[in-house]
């Protein structure tokens, strides 16, 4: 069973930054892409940025790109999103999701995803 778990969510000043981590556990994580999402209150959980499962290769959302990076250990089974230039509209529960199918590219299908973490709430105050 795999198990994944977020952390590094919190309260932070406009143009702040953070740092999120999701621990991998239960299968062979260096194997599968790694994706996070968010859900702002009231809408629909989004794609914010993925990676490959060798790490070579990474996508972002366009409401991201330039202030988000991912990265991820593979020794450490952990994907990493570092947030910079933080906005209110950053405001959400990040998630971080395990790719379902071994050696893909990243994706910003939530379908792709197969398991998912319990969430870490980012606050960006104005």
């Amino acid at each position: 069973q795999v198990q994944l778990v977020e952390s590094g969510g919190g309260l932070v000043q406009a143009g702040g930054s953070l740092r999120l981590s999701c621990a991998s556990s239960g299968r062979t994580f260096s194997s599968y892409a790694m994706g996070w999402f968010r859900q702002a209150p009231g809408k629909e959980r989004e794609f914010v940025a993925a990676i490959s499962w060798r790490g070579g290769s990474t996508y972002y959302a366009d409401s991201v790109k330039g202030r988000g990076t991912i990265s991820r250990d593979n020794a450490n089974n952990t994907v990493y999103l570092q947030m910079n230039s933080l906005k209110p509209e950053d405001t959400a529960v990040y998630y971080c999701a395990a790719h379902g199918r071994k050696f893909y590219s990243a994706s910003d299908r939530e379908t792709n995803y197969g398991y998912w973490g319990q969430g870490t709430q980012v606050t960006v105050s104005s």
